[in-house]
């Protein structure tokens, strides 16, 4: 189990993205104000349970985590 949500204040390129959360992203909160994003294929990567945003979302996240806000959310 990891508890790993990285938080940004300036938007990240797709490609630092994809380095923190290791692969292919995916965002599993956007509700205007922010966005978490998470690894695609983690689960098929077998990658831990991350109990932070998993209860963020209510959902079963596995791996790291990137938070952002404001600015620095994707488009």
């Amino acid at each position: 189990m990891i508890r790993d949500i990285e938080i940004r204040a300036e938007r990240p390129s797709l490609e630092e993205a994809q380095a923190i959360v290791g692969g292919l992203i995916e965002i599993v909160i956007d509700d205007g104000e922010k966005q978490l994003i998470v690894n695609e294929e983690g689960l098929l990567l077998g990658l831990p349970f991350n109990e932070t945003a998993s209860g963020m979302t209510g959902r079963y996240i596995v791996g790291p985590a990137l938070l952002l806000a404001g600015e620095a959310m994707l488009d």
